[in-house]
């Protein structure tokens, strides 16, 4: 995609599939691993994909929280409704294994807008059923603390430099940077502190299809797949939505739909 979207280019990394991506000024939203490397089976666990109902298309990425949510961006899910989805969990190769779960709702968040910039780009989606934990599903842990300049890695199935979608999950490691250093590629007015940037270099990064997937750095979800510069790789840093700044509205989002028992044994297992 090359419209003003989410993934931003500035367009956000919006589905490849489903939408069009949010738009940003001169650049586009959307989400791919261009440069990437082959997944192996197992080797990102927590990594999901989001799929049209209809016609079973790779649309998003997500990540496991535990056994019934999903966490990912809200540009992935509006305008739809549950039952527009279905997402894979289990496996790197779209076509091999895994397994398929529906959806009991979606939670956005309320403060999530693309206009004039993208904000609070972020969702979490409930399961009609658990997932079986294994080898090859797992949950990851979010990140609480503010960090700066660390290694990470990002991983999807957004469109590669083919202008495909891979099989084969693709991974990339890439370096976060302070807010500050990323205003010499994007302004203040585009990037806010509940964002993060991360680079590797030109010819690498995230675009279409990649959206809401993990960034993880330590053994933790540090970002959301939400937005970059088009084309996908050129060199700016990518946006992801800065997990940390809402670790407290996922708990909320996910409490209000548990019972306090079962909210205490979720919120342990998130939020270590």
């Amino acid at each position: 995609m090359t419209s003003k979207h989410i993934f931003l280019v500035l367009t956000f990394f919006l589905p490849a599939i489903s939408g069009s991506p949010i738009e940003l000024p001169s650049d586009d939203l959307n989400g791919r691993i261009v440069g990437g490397n082959d997944a192996a089976q197992g080797q990102f666990p927590y990594q999901v994909s989001i799929q049209r109902t209809s016609n079973g298309n790779h649309n998003c990425g997500g990540s496991i929280l535990n056994s019934r949510w999903i966490l990912t961006a809200a540009h992935c899910l509006v305008p739809s409704v549950p039952s527009d989805w279905v997402i894979q969990t289990g496996t790197s190769i779209l076509s091999s294994g895994g397994t398929h779960h529906r959806l009991a709702r979606f939670i956005i968040h309320e403060g999530y807008v693309t206009s004039p910039w993208v904000n609070n780009d972020i969702a979490v989606i409930e399961l009609q059923d658990e997932i079986q934990f294994s080898s090859l599903a797992q949950p990851i842990e979010l990140e609480t603390e503010i960090i700066g300049e660390v290694d990470g890695v990002v991983s999807g199935w957004g469109l590669i430099n083919t202008g495909v979608i891979p099989d084969n999950m693709q991974y990339l490691n890439k370096r976060t940077l302070t807010n500050q250093q990323c205003h010499a590629f994007w302004s203040t007015a585009l990037l806010g502190a509940d964002e993060i940037c991360a680079f590797s270099a030109v010819g690498q990064g995230v675009c279409s299809a990649d959206s809401g997937g993990p960034l993880v750095a330590n053994g933790r979800q540090i970002g959301v797949v939400s937005w970059g510069g088009s084309p996908c790789g050129s060199g700016r840093p990518d946006v992801y939505v800065r997990v940390s700044s809402y670790v407290g509205w996922v708990n909320n989002a996910i409490s209000s739909c548990l019972g306090v028992d079962r909210l205490a044994e979720v919120a342990d297992r998130m939020f270590m």
